[in-house]
């Protein structure tokens, strides 16, 4: 089955790091990719069922946006083959 994708982007690396720390305790989804986007702005990938990631990324923003703020968020729930070449590293 393929993995839903969920992302977050934040204007702060802590609270990039809050978020992604909470998503993987929250639900059962892996860190995909962790991008420094630039001007402070850094974006968390995570991989899962579409289930475990839509909570992930809702627990997620709600975390770090009492740190910072919140530029995105999206879940993907069946992405395209060609979307796994945007990831580095690739999930499986």
């Amino acid at each position: 089955m393929k993995q839903a994708l969920g992302f977050i982007e934040t204007r702060s690396l802590v609270a990039a790091i809050q978020a992604a720390d909470t998503m993987v305790k929250s639900a059962d989804v892996t860190i995909a990719d962790f991008n420094y986007v630039g001007s402070g702005i850094v974006a968390v990938v995570v991989a899962g069922e579409v289930a475990a990631v839509q909570a992930a990324v809702a627990n997620g923003i709600e975390t770090a946006s009492e740190i910072a703020e919140i530029i995105s968020s999206n879940v993907i729930a069946r992405p395209h083959d060609e979307v796994d070449k945007l990831l580095v590293p690739h999930h499986n």
